[in-house]
């Protein structure tokens, strides 16, 4: 079933006028899971209390499998990685090489404190993004992330190309979304990506349905269709830690 969030308004998550931009940081080496989590919790804390300002954070992980909050033990079916707890929403997945994790800490009390309209933002960043490169994604109300319809696979056949969990504390998201550029497809055969196990729905990236492109590529497009549905981001600074 389509999403009805399609045609939500966006327009309020729009920066509060006179608001600094959006700091825009990419990480160019892996960047080990705990680490990554310990810097997004610091810098939501220094965004909630005033001192510091919202960031989208760019990187990669080596490989690992995450477990939400609705994660179950069932799903992980090989064990080939590290599986991480954490306090995302959403249940287990893969995180590697050649997937572009964007994590975005922003002050949902100043632009919308509402986390169903913070959730079709993301999907919608992700889905401008897809569609500089002629790639169509779409919503699904009974399926997190966002999925690509696969009529060479067979009837109903669709895949996922991007992952979202988030989680909010004081009203600053932290977590984000996950974009696959290039990973090696086969490391999601070891878990029930996000607890859908029907056979006719799997996994895809972007260089899987036939476009060859860089991790450069794919940022210079999420900062550009980040801007149109969140507002201004700053110039993107290289290697650096989020705390």
């Amino acid at each position: 079933m389509v999403n009805d969030r399609q045609d939500l308004d966006l327009t309020t998550f729009a920066a509060p006028l006179g608001a600094p931009a959006v700091e825009w940081r990419i990480s160019d080496s892996p960047v080990p899971y705990p680490e990554a989590v310990a810097a997004m919790e610091a810098r939501a804390a220094d965004i909630a209390s005033g001192k510091a300002g919202e960031l989208v954070w760019l990187l990669e992980h080596p490989p690992l499998y995450t477990s939400g909050t609705s994660g179950r033990d069932e799903d992980l079916l090989d064990p080939r990685f590290p599986l991480f707890t954490t306090g995302r929403g959403g249940q287990l997945t893969y995180h590697g090489p050649g997937q572009r994790v964007a994590y975005v800490m922003l002050d949902l009390k100043r632009r919308r404190p509402d986390v169903r309209a913070y959730v079709a933002g993301l999907e919608e960043w992700i889905i401008r993004t897809l569609a500089r490169f002629n790639v169509r994604g779409e919503r699904r109300e009974d399926r997190v992330g966002v999925w690509v319809k696969r009529p060479d696979k067979g009837d109903g056949c669709e895949d996922k190309i991007a992952a979202i969990g988030v989680r909010l504390r004081r009203w600053v998201s932290f977590h984000g979304i996950a974009i696959n550029v290039e990973p090696d497809l086969s490391h999601f055969a070891a878990i029930v990506p996000c607890g859908v196990a029907d056979v006719r729905y799997g996994v895809t990236s972007l260089v899987d349905l036939g476009h060859p492109l860089t991790m450069a590529d794919v940022d210079v497009a999420l900062r550009q269709a980040f801007a149109e549905v969140f507002g201004p981001v700053g110039l993107p600074l290289p290697e650096a830690t989020a705390g």
